[in-house]
């Protein structure tokens, strides 16, 4: 899909029925405005991200000039009627830095972007971003995006400077329609995430954005998901041969989560997923959407089965406990393949493909008020989310639709933040152990994007870490002051450090960043 068409393309996200109860300003979605609903007395549902609300905060004008408003208060175009909203912005994300790698490199942002934002009644909602970006980035950022031809998480690149910056764009677009409080409506090109934690293991909002329809229901405790979406297969390209103009080859996603507030502490969400490709490789024929996965009721295999499809399907489980009105613990489980006399085995059978998560959100710690704390262990066994062809496994744009680093893994990762009026300090701290793959021939497990399982090390034996075993430390810190809340502009400097080490050495790099910045969405480069 070439950028400028994202632009045109509308997306939704679920405007919850308790959002018209308390109505904060609509802001790009970030994990400091989800602490309210983890507050809330009620028991809320919060694994599904991207929750907007209705702005209805107006800035006291008297004696305060244009350039104050909007620098500080205000959108740049604000159009309030009694039946309808419109909200217009110019963004930027400017910043310079430097890294100590290969003997010191300066690395640089530009990023200029717009948005249109607004309501019809309280039934519409609608947003669209684009964003046009040049950038040089810290070594270890550099390496992947060459290997895996995207920026993480913004899509594509061409290469700038001679080579030595890379150029891209991002579009994001949103269409939101709830016809009444059971019902909600979403078509859309953007990225979602099923979960309560930092990292999600069952669908995460990592890679770059894609088309989706989705529908939630709302029925009092009880809120029901499905999402149909349409993936860009990048390793395919090589397939295609003389039809390369044609661009890469699509897969198709269909997504069902159930998510059941079992009482004021506890709630329970059933997840499955199936993954089919565009492209039969059998036929050598176009397959296209496959009908049959319209079907909107959760637990697909056995319909899968019953049509004699071989598609990539799995299974989760998604989990919280309130323990204390500001402690919250999660969970997340997530299936890829299953059979039982091997799963309690114990030999390490290949197709033992599983991911467990286990994680906690503190609010005002020490009753310090807006101290939040959030601690999280991940791990994932080898050859997870992988397929016996990149046409349908879980991965678009040549990321995992999972976690950043793939799989063969387990990673600890705490995130502490402070917020004061207008200033942000946060500070996050990760450890990781992964095996690496000694060369491109052999395949222990961890890159599921560019290899197979198919071309697996071995039969059984397998375990998490296997290859290469690596350490990974990454530790980042940074301070900002928001100019504007009501588009996350802001100053920000931040410091970070990562050091990869296995026995053929150790890679440091520390990184400084300092910029105008604003924190549209989520990008992951903790990896």
């Amino acid at each position: 899909m070439k950028y400028w068409q994202g632009t045109i393309i509308l997306l939704l996200t679920m405007n919850n029925v308790f959002a018209q109860e308390n109505s904060p300003v609509i802001m790009p979605y970030n994990y400091t405005n989800m602490r309210e609903l983890y507050l809330d007395k009620e028991n809320r549902h919060t694994a599904l991200k991207g929750i907007l609300y209705e702005d209805t905060t107006v800035f006291d004008r008297a004696g305060k000039s244009w350039l104050y408003r909007k620098l500080f208060h205000e959108h740049l175009v604000e159009v309030r009627q009694p039946d309808f909203n419109v909200f217009m912005d110019l963004h930027a994300d400017l910043n310079v830095g430097r890294t100590n790698a290969g003997g010191g490199k300066n690395t640089w942002l530009n990023t200029r972007g717009a948005s249109i934002q607004g309501n019809i009644g309280k039934q519409l909602y609608f947003e669209t971003y684009f964003f046009e970006n040049q950038g040089a980035f810290p070594a270890y950022l550099d390496t992947f995006i060459r290997k895996y031809r995207v920026v993480p998480g913004q899509g594509e690149i061409r290469n700038f400077s001679g080579g030595k910056a890379f150029d891209y764009a991002y579009v994001n677009a949103k269409l939101s329609y709830t016809p009444s409080k059971f019902l909600n409506l979403t078509a859309g090109y953007g990225s979602n995430s099923i979960g309560d934690g930092y990292r999600s293991l069952i669908l995460s909002d990592v890679p770059f954005s894609y088309p989706y329809l989705k529908a939630t229901i709302n029925l009092g405790n009880v809120q029901y998901t499905s999402m149909w979406a349409q993936f860009q297969d990048m390793k395919s390209l090589s397939f295609r041969e003389a039809e390369t103009d044609a661009g890469y080859y699509k897969k198709w996603g269909v997504f069902h989560f159930l998510d059941w507030n079992i009482n004021k502490k506890i709630t329970v969400g059933l997840f499955d997923a199936v993954m089919w490709s565009d492209y039969d490789t059998t036929s050598k024929r176009k397959r296209g959407f496959d009908w049959t996965y319209m079907n909107p009721i959760i637990f697909l295999r056995p319909a899968e089965f019953s049509v004699g499809s071989s598609d990539n399907a799995m299974i989760g489980l998604n989990v919280k406990y309130k323990v204390l009105p500001k402690l919250t613990t999660y969970g997340q489980f997530m299936l890829d393949e299953f059979k039982l006399s091997e799963f309690f085995g114990g030999e390490g059978w290949w197709a033992n493909k599983w991911a467990m998560q286990l994680g906690f959100r503190s609010f005002d710690l020490f009753k310090v008020k807006q101290l939040d704390l959030q601690g999280e262990y991940n791990v994932v066994r080898p050859y997870t989310y992988s397929f016996r062809n990149s046409f349908a496994n879980y991965a678009h744009y040549n990321q995992s639709l999972a976690h950043p680093l793939g799989a063969n893994f387990q990673e600890v990762l705490g995130i502490a933040s402070y917020t004061y009026k207008r200033w942000y300090l946060r500070g996050q701290l990760t450890y990781a152990n992964y095996g690496l793959d000694p060369d491109e021939a052999t395949n222990y497990g961890k890159d599921i994007v560019l290899k197979d399982y198919t071309t697996r090390a071995q039969e059984y034996g397998n375990k998490i870490g296997q290859g290469i075993k690596t350490d990974l430390i990454y530790l980042t810190g940074s301070l900002a002051y928001v100019l504007n809340p009501k588009y996350n502009l802001r100053l920000e400097a931040s410091v970070t450090g990562r050091r990869q080490k296995n026995e053929l050495g150790t890679t440091g790099e520390t990184m400084f960043q300092f910029g105008l910045r604003t924190t549209f969405r989520q990008f992951y480069y903790d990896f």
